[in-house]
């Protein structure tokens, strides 16, 4: 079966990662995607190349040479989408930026991925993944009291711009299917962290201080009788009391040590509770207490090292791990799809090629465009997915965020949420807003009676349930096609569909644990989790990727699909500059809680009065040594280099070496460490990532906004989350069901009120 996006040329000019690594996730899903290497191949030597590069055709291009300018300008004139990474106005300076490119195939999606965007006054600076990391509070460290930063390998921002410029794209392809034209995107890294930060980045500016309860002491990380460490859900999962009973600890309920609600206001029982489950954790093996856990339906596993992942028989089962054989390293593992389709199936089309590999065919195959038809003009401007409407019965992170997604580029979403589930809608005000909200019991006859009849006219439905959940209510993918033949059904959970932890529980910390990310970040010290939940919004995006792909295949054929993503595959792409396994393979790179950065020249130190972070290539050494009070740094290298830079760093401030050093043309960016310090910046403020706004009962609430920015069909952020059940009323009368409004009101089907945002 073919791909998504089988009829679709993109043409790559991408570098180091996140422009490689976007067009690695349109080719999974069939697109034909030329890489443009420069001559030497491509700036970063990496075996990562091999998987970021898998299944693009390449040529190799001088742009600095008429004939290859030549070449790349009628690649791009027959082509349905264009992605770069260069800084901003690079493309412009060789005749191939946005504006002339789009004006000479006007049918063209053209996605640029910059470190700071066009019109960010560090526009210019070269953006390596520490400096926008530095810039974005991802280096902030466990200890909030602790000014030195903590560097994680991960590159968060490369791979957040990639997914969010995949579903940009897609996007942007389902309007111009439905339009005839297409547009500019720009999807900055450093806007691009903004959905990372995420819930980390809400204030609810009246809220009350919260009062910690002894929940928080049961969900963690904990070290086992073999030394090795188990990731534990504690009472968040329903399934918790279970897990009492299997861990022979009934008699902890007379002592409240179970009463997970108990407030942590008295310093001893605190102290004593948290040494009690401590102690617990080490009276079995870290693998063990995931078999107990697993048999109680909760949610643990054990913190895993990436190379243990990678042969582990659920990542070999649920194909998260693929073999590739490459022309360079001979038989490897990577990374496998991530948005998965049951109709148009993604696939590895084939190895990553040697550079200038495809010289010939591509060639021969350069022939301009005939000009596409100019597109009406009520069709200009008009939001990308207007039309789409989206059931939404997702919870906690990454589903809602799909949600949220989707309505950011116009989707009308309904967010169904269970009534009964507890006092609060968890996360309500980070991933709903730009959605309409009705508080509905889908566990009674009544209320699925209300889902069938609002999803006569729906075209997408979400959901991040434990695989088999509803099914048992008759709300399965097969259910729902029955009654409603073209509907795009999309899945999330933590493990994926398919192989022996299909059905497991999990969210954020255990994708982490089980994929190596808690180890990697921790060092060969106890394991600690990332900065941010990076998986949830990660997978999020790579659902909202997968409806995107599905709506423009029943675009094309009018055929629904069933398609799912999970955390665990995510964590697999966001790990992907390490998750390749072939002979002679080190896992050495970069990782532990006193990690500043990969090399003395991509790294942070310390200045008189704080911590800046320093990229720049080892060709930047003699321009370096140019600089006041660096001068003979060019001789030297490695710990040496470091060693020397520390120094001299210390004795000026963060904001007389930023200075310098950016004129200089070196990457330098002050390290921040406080998200609302972030938050609160003017320029984010004003750019839209920052938004506070009045919420129906909270009072002024801030949130992160949206990074893409689309010229023709732009990103709208949407109403502020709104009640928890407040277009319960306006949501029936559509539907031609306000005559039951009361009826299912008096019998608690929906609420209007009891349950608050969380």
């Amino acid at each position: 079966m073919a791909g998504a996006l089988e009829h679709i040329r993109v043409i790559d000019f991408g570098q180091y990662i996140s422009g490689p690594l976007a067009g690695m996730l349109l080719a999974d899903q069939g697109a034909d995607v030329v890489r443009i290497d420069p001559p030497g191949g491509p700036r970063w030597e990496t075996p990562a190349n091999s998987t970021w590069n898998r299944g693009k055709r390449s040529i190799t291009l001088d742009l600095k040479q008429a004939d290859d300018l030549a070449i790349a300008r009628s690649l791009i004139q027959g082509a349905d989408v264009v992605v770069e990474n260069f800084r901003p106005g690079t493309m412009d300076r060789l005749g191939l930026g946005p504006e002339e490119m789009t004006g000479t195939n006007p049918r063209l999606v053209y996605c640029s991925i910059p470190g700071f965007a066009s019109d960010d006054p560090r526009a210019a600076m070269p953006a390596y993944e520490g400096v926008v990391g530095a810039a974005s509070a991802t280096f902030r460290p466990p200890d909030a009291d602790s000014p030195r930063p903590v560097y994680t390998a991960i590159p968060i921002a490369s791979v957040y711009g990639a997914f969010q410029s995949v579903v940009a794209i897609t996007v942007a392809l389902n309007a111009r299917e439905r339009d005839g034209v297409g547009q500019r995107i720009e999807v900055p890294l450093f806007d691009s962290m903004f959905q990372s930060i995420g819930r980390f980045g809400v204030r609810v500016h009246n809220a009350p201080p919260a009062i910690p309860a002894l929940q928080e002491l049961w969900g963690g990380i904990f070290q086992c009788s073999d030394g090795q460490y188990v990731r534990f859900g504690g009472p968040g999962n329903q399934n918790f009391r279970q897990f009492v009973e299997a861990a022979g600890i009934t008699s902890w309920d007379d002592e409240g040590l179970t009463d997970f609600d108990r407030p942590l206001d008295v310093p001893q029982f605190r102290a004593e509770a948290q040494r009690r489950i401590r102690d617990l954790f080490l009276t079995r093996t870290a693998q063990e207490w995931e078999d107990l856990i697993a048999e109680a339906g909760s949610e643990g596993a054990v913190c895993r090292t990436s190379a243990e992942w990678f042969d582990h028989p659920h990542a070999r089962a649920s194909q998260m791990v693929v073999e590739v054989d490459d022309p360079t390293y001979g038989k490897m593992l990577q990374p496998g799809i991530n948005a998965r389709m049951s109709l148009t199936p993604g696939r590895v089309r084939g190895p990553a090629p040697v550079p200038d590999q495809h010289r010939e065919e591509i060639l021969a195959e350069l022939k301009p465009r005939p000009p596409a038809e100019p597109s009406s003009p009520q069709n200009v401007m008009r939001s990308a997915l207007d039309g789409v409407k989206v059931l939404d019965l997702c919870i906690i992170l990454a589903g809602p965020t799909m949600g949220r997604t989707l309505a950011e580029y116009g989707a009308n979403v309904i967010k169904i949420d269970n009534p009964r589930r507890g006092s609060t809608v968890a996360r309500h005000n980070d991933i709903n807003r730009g959605k309409r909200s009705i508080l509905l019991d889908l566990k009674s006859e009544q209320g699925r009676d209300v889902f069938w009849k609002l999803l006569e006219d729906a075209d997408v439905v979400a959901q991040n349930y434990r695989a088999g959940s509803l099914e048992r209510l008759g709300l399965g993918y097969q259910e729902v096609r029955k009654r409603k033949p073209d509907i795009i059904y999309a899945s999330l959970n933590a493990y994926g569909h398919i192989g022996p932890w299909a059905e497991r529980p999990g969210h954020e910390g255990f994708a982490q644990a089980t994929a190596g990310m808690t180890r990697r970040f921790g060092g060969d010290g106890m394991p600690e989790s990332q900065p941010n939940p990076v998986n949830d919004y990660g997978t999020g995006f790579m659902g909202a990727y997968g409806v995107a792909l599905a709506l423009l295949h029943r675009q094309r054929t009018g055929e629904g699909q069933h398609i799912d993503s999970a955390l665990a595959y995510t964590a697999m792409t966001l790990q992907s500059p390490f998750m390749q396994l072939y002979e002679g393979k080190e896992w050495n790179e970069t990782s532990g809680q006193d990690a500043l950065g990969t090399g003395p020249l991509h790294r942070a130190y310390q200045a008189s009065d704080g911590w800046f972070f320093v990229g720049a290539p080892e060709t930047a050494l003699s321009g370096l040594s140019a600089l006041d009070g660096l001068s003979g740094i060019d001789t030297l290298r490695g710990d040496a280099l470091a060693s020397s830079l520390e120094e001299r760093f210390q004795g000026n401030s963060v904001a007389f070496w930023v200075e310098r050093l950016s004129a200089a043309g070196i990457g330098a960016q002050r390290v921040i460490t406080n998200v609302r310090e972030l938050m609160t910046d003017p320029w984010v403020e004003s750019h839209g990532l920052s938004i506070t706004r009045d919420h129906d009962e909270l009072g002024p609430v801030t949130t992160c906004g949206p990074a893409p920015r689309l010229s023709r069909t732009p990103v709208r952020p949407g109403i502020p989350a709104p009640k928890p059940g407040s277009h319960a009323r306006e949501i029936l009368e559509e539907h031609g069901l306000g005559n039951r409004y009361q009826t299912l009101s008096d019998s608690e089907v929906i609420l209007t009120d009891g349950v608050a945002a969380g």
